[in-house]
């Protein structure tokens, strides 16, 4: 796996490119001179976090016949006051899926992917105690 990064500006705009050819744009907050031109990085890690259990998940419920009709997660974390530099401690993620699902599949594609086969879930416990938790939203 490669990753290449390319400075736009002068101050901390990057646009990053994987293997896939599609460009994600990096930069920093205000505060320290950034100009709101793309994700921090720590906030791409917690995107990578739901991106994963998300595969996985759904490939775990396509397996099962599960029909999914609509999926969201919501990753919150907090951070190590203070320090340099500052991990995550505490990491919940929470998905929100909609369809005829059963919920009991649900829950242990989640636990499967979360506790099992996430390997960015996998990097983070090693720093972070990651909770998480899921809905099957009707209606």
């Amino acid at each position: 796996m490669e990753v290449n990064l390319s400075r736009i500006d002068q101050d901390f705009h990057f646009a990053g490119v994987g293997t896939s050819g599609v460009e994600v744009h990096i930069d920093g907050s205000p505060e320290i001179g950034g100009h709101n031109a793309g994700a921090r990085p720590m906030e791409l890690l917690l995107m990578g976090l739901g991106g994963c259990s998300a595969i996985d998940v759904i490939q775990i419920l396509k397996k099962q016949r599960q029909q999914i009709d609509s999926f969201q997660i919501k990753v919150t974390a907090e951070r190590e006051a203070g320090a340099v530099p500052s991990l995550f401690k505490e990491i919940h993620v929470h998905f929100a899926l909609g369809g005829p699902l059963e919920e009991e599949r649900v829950g242990k594609a989640v636990s499967l992917s979360m506790d099992k086969y996430c390997s960015v879930a996998a990097i983070l416990y090693k720093t972070a105690t990651i909770t998480h938790s899921f809905e099957v939203v009707t209606g």
